[in-house]
């Protein structure tokens, strides 16, 4: 009997060709975006258009923090997910506390003690705290995706790379890391695409990220309907964007097993 997993994220659902009603709702929600979003700018340029002017400072900044909290979330997730592994009873028990203690507690709350209640002792740049904050919420989830990752590789390769002369280390980084990063990419993809998301969170810190821009315009200009209607759009175009991504990486990823 088939195994049947439950796949759940908090990123933008993954539209599989296998899957063809959520396929058809990736296409009808992209396709609608962008023609309200081009609407919106041709037909009403103020102050739709000046709001999008407005904003590119800001997703660049989004995508910064982004791009940085994914690449140390990963490194710190990799070892988190080798700790959860591991033989050594000390080193699983901090990185299984380090995977309950963070992921127990709300991102918008380390945010705010990283920044604000760690700020009596060393006062962090705003993008700092940002990314720091950002990374080890994110690093304890992809340390969960790693340890399963590695736990779905067959016992029998560190059994037969272990009985070709490798240690431990050498099996885990030549012979199982490599089989394993085909299940890892894709909840990796999905995970880069929930930060994103998670971004908006950042603006409490007076990071200049596109929420917070767009924050600004609207208090300027009192157009608080329009400016929020516009990065409502830009979001979700960006995330069906990646989400596309991804699922053209699991494609490619999964080639070779489709019959």
């Amino acid at each position: 009997m088939e195994k049947k997993t439950i796949d759940v994220s908090d990123g933008a659902a993954i539209p599989r060709k296998k899957d063809a009603g959520l396929f058809s709702a990736w296409r009808i929600s992209f396709a609608g975006a962008l023609i309200i979003l081009l609407c919106l700018v041709v037909f009403e340029p103020d102050p739709y258009l000046k709001i999008l002017k407005f904003l590119p400072d800001g997703i660049l900044i989004t995508f910064e923090v982004t791009i940085f909290a994914i690449i140390f979330a990963v490194l710190l997730g990799l070892l988190t997910g080798l700790g959860r592994i591991s033989k050594n009873p000390f080193i699983n028990a901090v990185a299984s506390t380090y995977v309950e203690v963070v992921r127990g507690i709300p991102l918008l709350v380390q945010l705010f003690y990283i920044y604000y209640a760690l700020g009596r002792f060393v006062r962090l740049p705003d993008m700092v705290a940002a990314i720091i904050a950002m990374s080890l919420c994110y690093g304890a989830y992809m340390g969960e995706v790693f340890r399963a990752g590695i736990e779905s590789i067959d016992k029998g390769q560190m059994e037969a790379a272990r009985s070709l002369g490798f240690n431990r280390t050498q099996t885990m980084f030549y012979v199982i890391l490599p089989q394993a990063w085909r299940t890892i990419l894709p909840p990796v993809g999905n995970e880069f695409i929930a930060l994103l998301k998670d971004t908006s969170l950042v603006s409490i810190l007076a990071v200049a990220d596109m929420l917070r821009r767009g924050r600004e315009f609207a208090s300027e200009t009192f157009t608080y309907f329009e400016t929020y209607t516009v990065i409502a759009l830009v979001y979700l175009l960006i995330t069906l964007l990646l989400s596309k991504m991804v699922s053209i990486l699991e494609e490619k990823l999964n080639y070779y097993d489709q019959s």
